[in-house]
Parts: C-alpha cells; structure tokens; sequence
C-alpha cells in the first residue's frame, strides 16, 4: 500500500522538503560505492549511523541527526522521499519553511531516541528518514484527517489506485508499526518500528500548537477534517492495453 498523491494543493513552493529530498539522494549517492563493500560499509555506519550501545556508553548523541539522512539502499530510499513528497509540501505549507524544517529534525531525533529506549544496548545500526518523515505523517494527519488520499494497493499481480481519508490511510500505517514493535524482538535487526512509532507521535504532539492557533476543534469543524481550500482533482482513465483472451 503506497501512496502516490494527495487531493491537497499547498499554497508555497515547499523549498526545505525539495532540499530535504535532494540532500537524501545526493548523500545516499556519496557513499552508494560503499554496498558493494560490507566491510566498508559497516565502518561507515559505526562512524555516521546511530548505534543504541554507542548512544548509551558512548554519548554519541550526534547519530542522532546523520542517521536520518542515510539509508541501507535504493528501495528504501525511494519509499521514504515518496511519503515526505507526498505529506511533506502541506505541513510546510502550515508551518513556514524554517519552523519545518526545525521540526523535521526535532521528530528525526525523536524517532531515534524512542528506537533507543527500545534496544538501548544493541549493536545494529539504525539508518534511515523514517522516522522524521512519520513525524510529518502525524502532523498531517492531525490537520488533515479527511483529506483525500491515492493509494497504490499492490497485491500479488492485482493493483489499483484508490483515493481514502487520510485517517485511514495514515491510521493502518500506524497500527503497523505498534504490531511489528509489538511483535518482533527489541534486539532484532530490520524495520525500525519503534522509531517510526514514535516519531509519528512526537509529529502528533508538536503539531498540536499550530491546531490551536488554527482554532483547535472549530479549525476541524469548519472544514469537517477536510483541507481549508478546493481540493485537487485527477481523472482517472482505464488503460488502453487491449486484453488477450486465453485459448
């Protein structure tokens, strides 16, 4: 389930989310050599990734923030700016572009310290924008849980485009991440899901200010969740690739 667009046209140019976007990718570029070398690559994640024993032994606080800009390869890169497109150029849009982008960071270290508290002992690198960008998902989901989604639904060999509420979309993404901390062993390599978890939440949270200021639960009201402006509209066509019946 992957989401390729929203119905929710920002009003200003999201420059800090194309920069944000660009620093990823030019970065991931630097040390992409780096894959075909486990070696090398491993003593590039001691030195930038962030390693729980090294946080809490070492006070390596600054992994933190590198961590956030590296991934462990292209499809992980790829999913994560999808979702800061899709959600990032709307919360800019709310906040301003300084604001944002210091609440970017704010929900990246976040994210970092909730995987900590979750492994505070582990050896395996945590590498990735997730969990900055699940803050972004969170901020927009309290400003915007009704508005429109498309989602890419892949299953097996069928797949369609549906447009759903964001509370949905955003809410089952999140259910996720508590199932798969739930379920998997703190010490385990893999998804960071407590990371994503909490930076979802701590989105949630240091979004709650500019709720207020929009006028809380009357902001909700007066749209009925929905964005305070025409949403966008896209047609939707059925493909022209003639079908070929089986003899």
């Amino acid at each position: 389930m992957f989401p390729i667009r929203d119905h929710n046209p920002s009003g200003r140019t999201p420059y800090v989310t194309y920069a944000l976007i660009a620093a990823n990718v030019i970065i991931f570029i630097s040390y992409w050599p780096l894959m075909s070398d486990p070696r090398a690559l491993n003593a590039f994640y001691v030195d930038w990734a962030m390693i729980p024993a090294k946080v809490t032994y070492a006070g390596a606080y600054p992994s933190l923030i590198t961590s956030t800009f590296l991934h462990g390869g292209v499809m992980h890169l790829a999913g994560n700016m999808l979702f800061l497109w899709v959600f990032g150029d709307n919360l800019e849009d709310e906040m301003g572009h300084l604001p944002y982008l210091a609440f970017y960071l704010a929900c990246g270290v976040g994210s970092g310290l909730a995987q900590l508290m979750s492994e505070p002992y582990s050896l395996v690198p945590t590498v990735g924008a997730s969990g900055a960008i699940a803050g972004v998902m969170g901020g927009y989901l309290l400003l915007f849980p009704k508005a429109k989604v498309d989602v890419l639904i892949i299953f097996v060999i069928f797949f369609r485009i549906l447009p759903i509420p964001a509370w949905i979309m955003l809410g089952l993404w999140f259910g996720f991440q508590i199932f798969g901390g739930l379920s998997m062993p703190a010490t385990g390599g893999g998804v960071a899901y407590w990371a994503h978890a909490g930076g979802f939440v701590i989105g949630v949270l240091l979004t709650v200010p500019l709720l207020l200021r929009r006028g809380g639960p009357q902001f909700w009201a007066r749209n009925e969740g929905r964005p305070p402006h025409p949403q966008a509209k896209y047609e939707y066509a059925r493909t022209r690739i003639p079908k070929v019946r089986r003899k």
